[in-house]
């Protein structure tokens, strides 16, 4: 009780952040947009779009790393290894992005099931135009194929959360 009154612990004073501190969201995001290359066989597809469960989580942590011009890059970086067709989450990695600075701007606070609720109304969204999109190129996909990565997105968002916001920990020195 004295120590914590007395100022940071020790070994905790004069740590600064990492040299690559303002790269690492952009890497993550990268990282998990590679996970979907894995051999993974599968029929349909039940595996959540990492890239995107990241690319939320670190905007819903933090504004400030993100520049909003870095949604393009990310979202074509999926497009190239999730196999949808290239331009989709480019614009809707964008749209999210916009979508993510005007809640910021119009609310007061957020805790931890107003992001829960935010993140998985932003992924039954994505899903959805995933899966209009495929069938506006000529997939016939069902929509109860949808479902699966969607619940299992929607559930696993809190673990993305709280490894996103440990990495920041990191990144920031703390």
């Amino acid at each position: 009780m004295v120590r914590s009154a007395l100022g940071p612990a020790p070994g905790k004073l004069g740590r600064q952040p990492s040299p690559f501190a303002a790269y690492l969201p952009a890497v993550t995001v990268v990282a998990a947009s590679l996970l979907a290359a894995l051999p993974i066989v599968s029929t349909n597809g039940w595996y959540p779009d990492f890239g995107y469960l990241l690319f939320i989580s670190w905007r819903l942590l933090r504004a400030d790393p993100w520049p909003p011009w870095w949604a393009a890059p990310l979202g074509f970086v999926n497009d190239l290894f999730t196999g949808n067709p290239i331009g989709l989450s480019v614009a809707l990695w964008s749209a999210t992005m916009l979508a993510l600075d005007l809640i910021d701007r119009r609310t007061m606070w957020r805790d931890y099931w107003i992001e829960w609720v935010l993140a998985a109304v932003l992924i039954a969204i994505d899903q959805w135009l995933q899966w209009r999109v495929a069938k506006i190129v000529g997939g016939e996909p069902d929509f109860i194929q949808m479902v699966p990565p969607l619940i299992i997105s929607i559930c696993i968002f809190p673990a993305v959360a709280w490894l996103v916001a440990r990495a920041d920990r990191w990144r920031l020195g703390r």
